[in-house]
């Protein structure tokens, strides 16, 4: 259970590689619901929250280090720098976070009301979520991982990924063409 040190309700971010829907297997591993949060660099309020979460899960998980505050370069940390770790215009500018969860997040609108559609919510709109953060240490890799919580949905925006509408592809085929 996140603690409110842990915890971060984040500002409108982009939701990228969003599997929010569905759970995915990465590389065999155990199916978990997961995104990416690309946030703008400029959100200093949201990147003051998760600097500080991430400190208090350091903190918390000082028993998973072996007993000792490790030093920040020599763990692995959930945020990261998006103009140098991503070669993605849509990172641009911008921080991120993957978030992952074995359960399914609740996802809503603004005001609070479950979105049922899947179509309503995908890569490339924009939301508010929650995360929280916890230290693990796991075959040799010690660091801070990011838990998905709940998603609200701010607004609509371009979808990521080259997927494309069926209407920009297609014209409507009138009923004699389509027989000839």
């Amino acid at each position: 259970m996140a603690n409110s040190k842990t915890k971060v309700i984040t500002g409108t971010v982009r939701l990228s590689y969003a599997n929010v829907w569905e759970p995915k297997s990465i590389n065999g591993g155990a199916e978990k619901y997961s995104v990416s949060l690309i946030i703008p660099k400029d959100d200093k309020k949201t990147v003051a929250a998760i600097n500080a979460a991430i400190d208090a899960a350091i903190e918390e998980g000082i028993g998973k280090f072996g007993g000792k505050k490790p030093n920040k370069a020599a763990i692995k940390l959930p945020l990261r720098d998006g103009d140098i770790e991503r070669d993605d215009e849509a990172y641009a500018g911008s921080y991120f976070v993957n978030a992952n969860s074995t359960t399914a997040p609740q996802i809503v609108d603004q005001k609070v009301q479950p979105i049922l559609d899947c179509g309503e919510v995908y890569s490339g709109c924009y939301a508010r979520v929650s995360i929280n953060f916890y230290a693990f240490n796991s075959n040799g890799n010690k660091g801070i991982a990011c838990g998905l919580g709940n998603i609200q949905k701010v607004r609509d925006g371009e979808p990521l990924g080259g997927k494309r509408n069926a209407s920009e592809d297609f014209g409507a085929i009138d009923d004699d063409e389509f027989l000839a």
